[in-house]
């Protein structure tokens, strides 16, 4: 059961040492398609990089339930973007809070969302399977 555990947890961190660097990219890319790039396909990196962090945290944890949960948490997110108090304002004045809690309300960012929720969902099950085919 360790095992499993710990071999989860080094996949999840060899996924997210490629998955942070490229979200991360995506805000400073310069080229065609960069206002999509950096507005809107960020939104996939970001649900994939929660689904992977719950796994990380919880190497049991089911992934239907996390993808639903990442997508409904960030979905909310985005509805809180309509809310603009000072002290809000402020945090998303920082890079970090503009990247974690972004800064402007857009529907079609629910596409993104849902793609990444559902690609964090096939990367969890993916994960497991193959931690656990390698444990046998």
């Amino acid at each position: 059961m360790h095992g499993y555990a710990a071999r989860v947890r080094t996949a999840v961190l060899l996924n997210l040492v490629v998955l942070v660097p490229t979200g991360i990219y995506t805000k400073f890319y310069a080229g065609p398609l960069q206002h999509w790039v950096a507005n809107s396909l960020g939104g996939v990196f970001y649900e994939l990089f929660w689904c992977l962090a719950a796994l990380a945290m919880v190497p049991r944890i089911d992934g239907r339930v996390t993808a639903g949960i990442v997508f409904g948490v960030t979905s909310l997110l985005e509805f809180l973007q309509l809310w603009h108090p000072a002290w809000l304002e402020a945090i998303r004045g920082t890079f970090l809070g503009a990247a974690l809690l972004g800064s402007t309300f857009v529907w079609s960012d629910f596409a993104y969302y849902v793609v990444g929720s559902v690609l964090g969902w096939w990367a969890i099950a993916s994960i497991k399977s193959e931690c656990a085919r390698t444990a046998a």
